[in-house]
C-alpha cells in the first residue's frame, strides 16, 4: 500500500522546488545588492550580454537566447532603451522588425557592471566547499538541460545562433 504524503511544512522545506526557488530569491537578492549602482535587473544584465555578443537581435530571437518570455521582454528592452542602453532600429528587408543594439552608455554599464556580477556570483557560492561548487555546477547544468523542454520558456540559443549566423 503506498503511503501518504506528507502534509507538512518540513515537506515543503525539503522539496527540490522549494529550494529552487528560495535559491532564485537569494540570487536575486545578492545580484540585487552587489549591483544596486548600475540600477539592472539580472534579466536586464543578461539582455545587455546578449545584445552586445549579437548585435542586430531581434526581441523574439533575443527571448529564445535568454529562455525570457517573448512578452514580458518587451517591457525590459523598453526599460533599457529609456536608459538609453540600447536603441531599436529597423531592419533593413523589413521595416516592422526592430534589431537591437548597444549604445555606447549601454557598452560602457556592461564594461562596469562585470565586476559587481562575478561578485554576486561568487556570493552565491561563497558557503559551499570548491568542490561542491563545482559539483552543483555540473548537477545544475545538467538539470536545466535535461529539463530545458519542459519550461515554459525553453533555451534556444544554438537554433537562434545559427540563424543569426546565416543571416550575418
Amino acid at each position: 500500500m503506498p503511503s501518504k504524503p506528507s502534509i507538512t511544512m518540513d515537506a515543503v522545506y525539503a522539496a527540490p522546488g522549494y529550494l529552487f526557488r528560495r535559491m532564485q530569491q537569494i540570487a536575486v537578492s545578492i545580484f540585487m545588492e552587489e549591483c544596486k549602482a548600475f540600477d539592472l535587473t539580472p534579466v536586464q544584465y543578461a539582455a545587455l550580454i546578449a545584445i552586445h555578443t549579437h548585435p542586430g537581435i531581434d526581441a523574439t530571437r533575443l527571448s529564445a537566447v535568454i529562455a525570457f518570455d517573448r512578452s514580458t521582454l518587451g517591457s525590459v528592452i523598453e526599460r533599457l532603451q529609456a536608459k538609453d542602453y540600447v536603441e531599436r532600429r529597423p531592419a533593413p528587408e523589413d521595416k516592422r522588425i526592430k534589431l537591437l543594439y548597444l549604445t555606447k552608455s549601454g557598452a560602457a554599464i556592461l564594461r562596469e557592471i562585470v565586476p559587481a556580477v562575478e561578485r554576486a556570483q561568487a556570493r552565491m557560492m561563497e558557503p559551499l566547499k570548491p568542490a561542491d561548487r563545482k559539483t552543483l555546477m555540473a548537477l545544475l547544468v545538467q538539470l536545466v538541460d535535461l529539463n530545458n523542454e519542459s519550461s515554459r520558456v525553453p533555451l534556444r540559443a544554438e537554433d537562434v545562433l545559427e540563424r543569426l549566423g546565416k543571416a550575418g
